[in-house]
This record gives structure tokens, sequence and C-alpha cells, in this order.
């Protein structure tokens, strides 16, 4: 029965959140927002299905783990230095701000201090995941306010760990005061700095060698298991040695993996269910909303939201501000940090198990919550077009990048790739290969040419490659679903011109269809045995109207029959 009920909750979440997000799409709603409807549609206070909450919550735990995983893979780790002298006093004002703006708001409407300020800690940190799906969906998560975005919410969770440790010594009972605080830091910082310690060590020594170790078995099940393994091992491992959240530790083993040559690879070849998972975590998140609630105490839902909306970002713009980054970066992140998320309901869980908070306060948390990351979406979309309205630095983010003709992405190095990548460079074109083969790769970089190590059929790989601005897309090697791959090149970037190898004339119609200029060997073979026809009177422009001639009738008519 329990079985039934995983899969229940499993595939009755996803498909609500397919149908609801889907009509979020059509009616140019984020489909988040839809995802969050689906969570309270098949939550317990709405009739109809209801979905095991419990099971809801660990799928979206998955999703979180391998969501900041993959976003860590991403960053570089100096990246992330580089934006510490924002991120850390940033975090800091923006939480202290944020805190006691909705302390001291609460306490006009009777609240005490006490309760005020750790609800404000609550609302103080913003969603990882949102903000990741945001910032990505605008193309700006790699760029600098996705760095000081994401720096700024590792900050906050670290913030967030440390408020875990202190609410049952302050406010628990037995509490033990200043001492046992001091203590309690002390050995959260100690165990901080030895998880540091133990990814770097991982992620310089061991971590490359056991996947050299695997990749070389040429086994995609065994990579993505590996990767998987790694992800969630590291992160499990955080929370239950360390004392910090799953999250904070996968984002470190993306950091590490990263840093190694795997990482195009683990990011767009080992991580399918990313996606789907980060989905599921929307819904456990709109599980949680009883929608009556928020009719039983809108003041409080509206006090908090206020400070959600309006509070944070203020107080992030100006601390960016001063710090001396333009105001378009200051607007684009304040507006990334108006949400709520994963660990506010950590701490308010806690908060209300210590009577710290009661169910309105709770209910307040989970409205704002909701409704904060449903217009998250706009609320940053709309901030993207003001700051790019009054002189940003960069481009708009709809504005597709200028293509480069000279630019050309070869999949495939083996004899005809090898071939096909010297005489393009003949021909001064600037080449990144793209090759499953590690040992290949390692020797081009080594050579100081362009390679990366991933399978282009896998998401991700090609962007992975720079697709987005290449003048042209060469396979020089049969690839299964050839087809669909040049329609995906063709979405990410209409200019791009695309050439495909293929053995047999059959193949090649469904090639063209799809976009791309076919060589197929059978008729190629063809043409230049068919030279033994070539009469020594034919000049060299007739013999090659000839061959063109006969090509154009063999891609045409297909291969001949009997």
């Amino acid at each position: 029965m329990h079985e039934l009920t995983v899969l229940m909750t499993f595939t009755g979440g996803l498909a609500m959140a397919l149908l609801l997000g889907f009509l979020a799409k059509r009616l140019s709603v984020s489909p988040i927002v839809g995802y969050l409807i689906a969570g309270i549609a098949v939550g317990p206070f709405t009739g109809g299905y209801v979905a095991d909450q419990h099971v809801a919550d660990q799928f979206a735990e998955i999703g979180v783990i391998l969501l900041l995983f993959g976003i860590g893979l991403k960053f570089h780790l100096d990246e992330l230095i580089a934006v510490w002298r924002i991120a850390i006093p940033g975090a800091l004002f923006q939480s202290a701000i944020s805190t006691f703006a909705l302390a001291g708001l609460l306490r006009l409407v009777g609240w005490d201090w006490t309760s005020g300020i750790v609800l404000g800690i609550s609302i103080s940190v913003a969603s990882t995941v949102v903000m990741a799906l945001v910032l990505a969906d605008r193309h700006d998560l790699h760029a600098p306010i996705g760095h000081i975005a994401i720096g700024w919410t590792v900050v906050e969770d670290l913030l967030t760990v440390t408020a875990l440790l202190l609410l049952p010594m302050f406010l628990g009972e037995g509490a033990s005061g200043s001492p046992g605080v001091a203590a309690a830091l002390g050995q959260a910082a100690l165990k901080i700095v030895a998880l540091v310690v133990v990814v770097v060590v991982l992620g310089k020594w061991v971590i490359p060698w056991a996947l050299g170790q695997i990749a070389a078995a040429r086994s995609r099940e065994l990579f993505t298991l590996s990767v998987l393994v790694i992800a969630l091992g590291i992160a499990v491992g955080s929370a239950k040695l360390f004392g910090v959240s799953m999250a904070l530790g996968a984002f470190l083993a993306g950091l590490a993996v990263g840093r190694s040559e795997f990482a195009a690879r683990a990011a767009n070849d080992a991580l399918p269910m990313r996606d789907a998972f980060a989905v599921l975590f929307f819904v456990s998140v709109g599980m949680l909303c009883d929608p009556r609630s928020l009719l039983r105490s809108p003041l409080l839902v509206v006090i908090v939201l206020a400070v959600v909306l309006l509070g944070k970002p203020l107080a992030a713009m100006l601390v960016v501000r001063v710090l001396g980054r333009p105001m378009s970066t200051a607007v684009a992140v304040g507006a990334a940090l108006s949400q709520v998320g994963e660990f506010s309901f950590i701490l308010g869980t806690a908060a209300k198990n210590l009577g710290v908070i009661n169910d309105d306060g709770w209910n307040a948390l989970i409205g704002a919550s909701i409704i904060s990351i449903a217009l998250n979406p706009t609320v940053y979309r709309f901030a993207r077009k003001l700051s790019g309205g009054a002189g940003a630095l960069t481009p708009a983010s709809d504005e597709r990048p200028p293509v480069d003709p000279r630019r050309c992405i070869l999949v495939g190095y083996g004899p005809v790739g090898r071939t096909v990548r010297r005489l393009l460079v003949e021909y001064d074109a600037d080449v990144t290969v793209i090759e499953l083969n590690l040992e290949t790769v390692r020797r081009l970089r080594a050579e100081g040419h362009k390679a990366l190590y991933g399978d282009v059929l896998r998401p991700g790989t090609l962007e992975e490659a720079g697709i987005a601005t290449a003048g042209s897309l060469i396979l020089s090697v049969e690839i299964e679903d050839a087809a669909e791959l040049i329609r995906q090149a063709r979405v990410a970037n209409p200019s791009v011109r695309v050439l495909a190898r293929c053995a047999h004339l059959r193949e090649a119609p469904k090639l063209r269809n799809a976009g791309a200029k076919v060589v197929a060997a059978e008729a190629e073979v063809a043409i230049a045995l068919a030279e033994v026809l070539k009469s020594a009177e034919d000049s060299e422009s007739l013999a090659s109207a000839k061959r063109e001639a006969m090509r154009r009738r063999l891609y045409e008519e297909g291969p001949a029959e009997g």
C-alpha cells in the first residue's frame, strides 16, 4: 500500500503540475505559479485527491539537492570568492533590516518582540531554488547578477543554520545561556570549516580520480549513477556529519566536481531528473497552504508580504549600491531576493514547535511565501526591464547574442573529425570539439585546442559548447536521434548552419527536413567511383557539373533499387 501511495503522489503531483504549469504558460504567467497551485489542489486543505505530504517533501528534497548541485557545477570558485565582499555584508544587512522591520510592524498589531524577530529571521532568507530558476530563465544565472545573488543566499543559508542552533538554546526548555551559545557557535564554525576542507580534498583528488575510472568504462549509466551518488552522498553527509543543510552540501559538492574536467558532462549527462524533482519542490510548498488561513488573518499576511516584497529588495538594493555596483545590478539582485523559500519553512517549523510563533504566524509565513514565489518571476522580469531602460550595462536578456561565422562546433573526433578540424583551422575557423572519449579531450586541451567532454545528445551540452553564437555545427559522426539534435541546435540558434553525416541515403531526408545539409557516405562513394566514366575531353567545370547533377539526383531519388 505504501508503494502505491508513493507512486500516486509522484504521478499525481507531476500530472497536476504539468496541467496547471501548461495553463500558466499559455496565460503568459510563469509555470511556477501553476506548480504552486497544483500543490494546493493536491494538498490536504482542498477536496478531491490528496497526495502524501511526507512523500512529496522527500521527492522535493532530492530536487533541491540536484538543482543546487547543478548550480555549483557551473560556478567557478573564483567567481564566488569575488562576490564575498558584497554577499557577506549584503546578506547581514538585508537580514537585519528585514528582521527588525517585520518585528516592529508586528509589534504594532500586538505581537511580542521575540516572536516578531524569529518570524523576521524566517522571512529574511530567500529560496535558492526559486532564484536559480528565475535567473536561468532570464539568462542571468551565470552573469554578475547571478554570482552575487547565489553568493548572497549561501551566506543566508549559513545564517539560518546559526539561527537553528540558537533557537532551542535561547527559547527552549532549559536554555543554556551565553556560555552554551558560544560553545555551540564555535562547534558549528569548526564543522563548517571541516566540511569545506573535506569537500576541497574530495574535489581535488578523490572525485576526479573516481570519475576518471568510471568514464574509462564508457558506460553512460555508470557515469550517471556515480555523479548522483556524489551529489546525494555529500549532501546527506553534510547534514548528518557537519550539521549544515543538504542544499548547502550539494552546492559545495557541485563546486568540487565543477573544478574537474568532468563538469560539463556531469551537468548535462548525469542530472536528467533534476527538473522533474525541482517541480515537486513547488508542489510540496503549495501543499502546505490552507487557503482559508489567508482569510482568517489577512492583515498578518499583508504585513509579512509587504516586508518580503518591499523591505527585503529595498535593503538589498541599498547595500549593493553602497558597495559600488551599478543601479542595474542593485535592482536585479533586490528583485531576485523578493521571495522566501525552503529554509523559511525549516526555521518556521522549529519556532512553531518551540511555541515561539502561533498558528496564525505559521499560516502567514506559508501564505506570504507562496504569493511571493508566484510573483517573483514577474517582479524580476519587470525589474530587469526597468533597470535596462535606466541604462543597464548589459544587453537585455531576451536579445540573442551575435553569431560569429568563424565559430564552429565539431561533434566527434574520429578519423573524419580529425581531418575536418585540420581543414577548418586552415580556413582560420575557431573550432570547439565535442567528444565522449576522455583521453582525446585531454590530448586536445593539452595541445591548446578547445574541446568539451560530454554527450552531445544530453540537454545542455551544445549550450556549454556555445551553440548560441556558433556559425556552424558539423556532425562528423553518425548520431542516434541526429534529427532531434539538429532541431534543438536550430532552436538555440536559428542562424546556425548544420552539416550532418550519415551512412545511407535513406537517412538523408529526415536530417534535411530537420534543417541540415546532409553528406551521405553511400552517395559520395558512388559519385567518386563514377569518376571512372569521366572523359578526357571534359573540362573541370563540366566534370563538376556532372558530379553535382548526380549528387542532386541521388539525394532526391534515394538509393537505386534492386
